[in-house]
């Protein structure tokens, strides 16, 4: 049977090439077997993965041959098939998607009205988990063993009632929705199981319940499928990633045919020799080993680091010096820690020296929620068909409209095939809202359009001033705020946006609207999130942000208990998968890998000493240099190093 009718799982190791397995698969299909790109969907888990496919698919295809084929992530896919069966589950098909800021904003509202003792964010993933699982509200308060579950699946029924009011998804919703759709309804699983003749997963260790639910019913019993992953480098359980998914292909379809790719084009011997010694730790399902032609390289180093302060000085002179001996340049290095937290002390080391470096990760500016708050008022301002950002400021800040005034109001706009604020002018609207709603509702809707009336008339700033002012927007985000100091940055982010939106018509050679404002400000949203990493400069990041990356000289720092191991793990005795992102860390590197811990480290402001990281004592000791406190250095390399920190010198002076 040949691989393009059977359901195919690839065993990709590390740096073996599974982006080219399924692009050239693609190729393969289209080109060779006679498959109607329309009929083909890859799937991934980043917009950038996505991209990066689709562009090397088309560099294989002749021109044209690719119309028409669907190269996304889950939740595009996902969101793909909503616009299309949203009407079998009772939503409008111009639905709203809520992202993480949006659902907590909406679970605050929801926990002013009936208060628990649980943390809202903590309330909010324990939904997001069970959306994952595939258990709706009845079935969740039904398996509720605690109050928290009680509390969390009441809150999850009334979350839902209120999405639908909104006509809104969130980001779970994206998989669990078109899930619901295909396995209720005959007509949508026939239609989308005859769309696809080949369905393509990269990642797919990565994959959770809901995600696997969906593959099983988009290929049904005789759709081919390639799923491409690797169960070492699955580091996602926190947010629902199933590794066993694997075992699950290989037990509900028996004609599965396992291929493994076990060379490795990108490291060194020895750095693959000290991950397979790791990794082989970890129980497997699927045994490999990794292995390449690229030759031994060098041994690993171990640096030993008195503190934080210490360590980052350490790196950046270990990067100063192999530049120095190597001419390398700066976008060679990557520094790779567990927490964003860690990356501090290194941000200020590096600036020190003048080397310029892209710290990925973090919150973005524009993921602030009263950023999101004020660009949503403009958004408004300048489209009036803007439901989702109606949804997000009609009560920001409150102005005593709950969910039952929404939801009727959604209702009546739905019927009249009109927009929320449109919908708020129509004489109609009386007979579903009492008085008092309805003239909240109105008040708000008519300085909506005044203001946008000044917009279009090209006032932008004195619009944006005005709204602040109405609004008494600052005192708000006081009075909103946990504590003043919470309210003084919540303050200086939105001052930092207004001041951003006053310069940018400064300068401009021509005037600026508010919407070619908003249209600007949604680009550099876009830009922020782009990470594309071509900069000449260091990278800073997170393990788990590094995953699908490579460097040819990586920095693992923090190789202590309590931090790689993380402390849960350490006192739920469970290392599997932090074995894992210790392998996914050590197999990003391509020539060299240096790896620190250091004795001691602050922990809610007091010193706390430390232990090496068990991980680094599962190393192979004939691969593994330790430079520990006080051992002597190399006389010329003592030598190399005061030289390249004079060349740094020169370079900043001149």
């Amino acid at each position: 049977m040949r691989e393009t009718e059977a359901p195919l799982l690839v065993l990709a190791g590390a740096g073996s090439g599974k982006t080219r397995v399924i692009t050239h698969k693609i190729a393969h299909l289209i080109g060779q077997c006679g498959v109607p790109a329309k009929h083909i969907i890859a799937v991934t888990f980043t917009n950038k993965a996505a991209r990066e496919m689709r562009e090397r698919v088309n560099q294989l295809l002749s021109k044209d041959a690719g119309k028409g084929l669907i190269v996304s992530t889950f939740h595009t896919l996902g969101m793909r098939i909503l616009r299309r069966e949203a009407i079998r589950l009772d939503y409008k098909p111009n639905f709203s998607i809520f992202d993480s800021q949006d659902s907590l904003h909406l679970i605050d509202e929801l926990m002013r009205k009936s208060p628990a003792a649980f943390d809202n964010d903590t309330l909010r993933n324990r939904i997001s988990d069970w959306k994952n699982e595939l258990l709706l509200p009845a079935q969740a308060l039904k398996l509720a063993s605690d109050q928290f579950e009680q509390s969390a699946a009441l809150l999850y029924a009334e979350y839902q009632r209120s999405l639908k009011a909104y006509n809104a998804f969130d980001f779970d919703d994206l998989i669990m929705q078109p899930v619901l759709a295909l396995q209720e309804h005959d007509a949508t699983r026939e239609y989308w199981q005859g769309r696809v003749r080949h369905l393509l997963m990269d990642e797919y260790q990565d994959t959770n319940t809901a995600q696997y639910k969906l593959v099983q019913l988009l290929v049904g019993k005789t759709t081919a499928f390639t799923a491409v992953g690797d169960d070492d480098q699955s580091i996602y359980a926190w947010r629902g990633a199933n590794p066993e998914n694997l075992q699950r292909l290989k037990d509900d379809f028996p004609r599965l045919k396992v291929v493994k790719l076990e060379q490795n084009y990108r490291s060194a011997g020895c750095i693959l020799k000290c991950a397979n010694t790791l990794i082989a730790k970890n129980p497997h399902v699927f045994e490999k080993q990794l292995w390449s032609t690229l030759g031994y390289g060098t041994p690993l180093k171990i640096l030993a680091c008195r503190d934080a302060d210490h360590e980052a000085e350490r790196v950046v002179s270990e990067i100063l010096h192999h530049q120095f001996t190597h001419s390398a340049r700066h976008s060679d290095y990557a520094i790779l820690y567990r927490g964003n937290h860690q990356s501090r002390n290194f941000e200020k080391v590096l600036r020190e020296h003048s080397i310029s470096y892209h710290l990925s990760g973090g919150t973005s500016f524009f993921e602030y929620r009263e950023v999101k708050d004020l660009i949503a008022y403009l958004r408004l301002l300048v489209n009036d068909a803007d439901d989702r950002a109606f949804l997000r400021v009609v009560n920001t800040p409150r102005r005593e409209l709950g969910a039952a005034t929404l939801e009727k109001l959604a209702g009546f706009a739905t019927q009249h095939n009109m927009s929320l604020l449109e919908a708020c002018f129509e004489d109609a609207l009386a007979e579903v809202l009492n008085k008092r709603a309805l003239g909240r509702l109105q008040e708000f809707a008519h300085w909506i359009v005044g203001l946008g009336d000044e917009a279009e008339r090209g006032e932008a700033m004195s619009v944006i001033h005005r709204l602040m002012r109405d609004t008494d927007y600052n005192n708000w985000l006081f009075d909103s705020a946990k504590d003043p100091g919470e309210g003084e940055r919540r303050l200086q982010h939105v001052n930092e946006l207004v001041g951003w939106l006053e310069h940018m018509g400064e300068k401009s050679e021509t005037e600026m609207t508010l919407a070619d404002r908003v249209n600007r400000i949604a680009l550099l949203d876009r830009l922020d999130r782009d990470d594309e990493g071509n900069e000449n400069c260091v990278r800073l990041m997170t393990l788990h942000a590094a995953k699908g990356l490579e460097f040819p000289h990586v920095f693992m720092v923090g190789m202590e208990e309590n931090l790689l191991p993380h402390r849960s793990a350490i006192e739920a005795d469970d290392f599997d998968e932090e074995r894992r992102l210790a392998y996914v860390g050590i197999t990003r590197a391509q020539k060299t890998l240096t790896l620190t811990y250091a004795t001691k480290r602050r922990r809610a402001g007091e010193w706390e000493s430390r232990e090496p990281s068990r991980f680094l004592h599962e190393l192979p000791e004939d691969d593994v240099q330790w430079d520990k406190p006080g051992s002597r250095k190399n006389p010329e390399e003592q030598k190399e190093r005061g030289q390249a920190h004079l060349a740094q010198l020169r370079g900043m002076l001149s």
